[in-house]
Parts: C-alpha cells; structure tokens; sequence
C-alpha cells in the first residue's frame, strides 16, 4: 500500500516545488531571459539584416541572411526550453543551463569587439553576461532551497 501511494505524494511534492519556484528571484530572471530570447527570434526572422547589425555583426550582403536565421532557430529552442524549465518547476536545469549560457554573451562580446562593433553594442554582451550570471547565482541558491524544502 505504501508503494501505491508513493506516486502520488511525489507527484503533490512536484506541485509545491513548481510553486515554490514562481516565488523566487532566479525563476523571474530565467522567466525575463526566456521572454528576451524568444523576442531575439522574432526579430532575427522578421529583419534579418537589421538584427545582424543590432547584434553588431552587420552583414556584408543581405542575402546572407541564412547564419542569421539559423541563429533565430537556435534562440527561438533556448526560449522553448527555458519555457519548459519554468512551467516544470526544474530550478536545477535552469540554473544549469544559465551556466553553461554564459559562454554566449561572452562569446559575442569577444566577437563583436573583434569585429569592430560600438562600445555600446559590445558593453550590451557584457551586461549581458553578468545578467545571467546574475540569474546563475539566483537559480542556483533558489534550486538549493527548493531541495531543502521537499526534503523537510
């Protein structure tokens, strides 16, 4: 009978994890980097050339438009999967992947500074960076907590 029951309180556990999480700081960051990221595609997809230069890596020719659109393909699974963390409650993989995430904006900082971008546009990666490291920090003690909790 134990056994039986054993899904089910796991399963109302899920719930109050998922809960728990909406009432912390990392699961409003991820949620604003999730929102950002899908904006992000729309925008690589509706103005290819405008968004290339945004991101200061103007393109030579407008019809090199494919690295960009695959770059919208690519943030519009990040804003998916971020999407899928939140309504899962899965503050762990959040965290997780805020972590390895930091590699991007690093890198476009880099990419952008070597190519000759604004001060501005490359200050923008920066910031970026340190937003989701920010959320890093945030998510992880956030997942901590909410381990805690479902072990009490």
């Amino acid at each position: 009978m134990t056994a039986a029951r054993a899904p089910a309180v796991r399963e109302e556990a899920g719930k109050g994890t998922r809960m728990g999480a909406v009432r912390t700081v990392g699961f409003w960051l991820a949620a604003v980097m999730g929102a950002l990221q899908a904006v992000n595609a729309v925008r690589a997809f509706a103005d290819p050339g405008g968004f290339a230069a945004y991101m200061g890596l103007p393109l030579a020719d407008a019809t090199d438009a494919s690295f960009v659109y695959v770059y919208g393909l690519r943030t519009a699974f990040i804003a998916v999967l971020i999407g899928f963390f939140l309504i899962r409650g899965g503050m762990e993989a959040l965290s997780l992947m805020a972590m390895a995430a930091i590699l991007m904006p690093v890198g476009d900082a880099i990419l952008t500074w070597r190519a000759g971008a604004e001060p501005a546009t490359i200050a923008r990666h920066a910031l970026i960076a340190v937003y989701v490291l920010v959320a890093f920090v945030f998510l992880r003690r956030g997942a901590r907590r909410l381990e805690g909790e479902g072990a009490a």
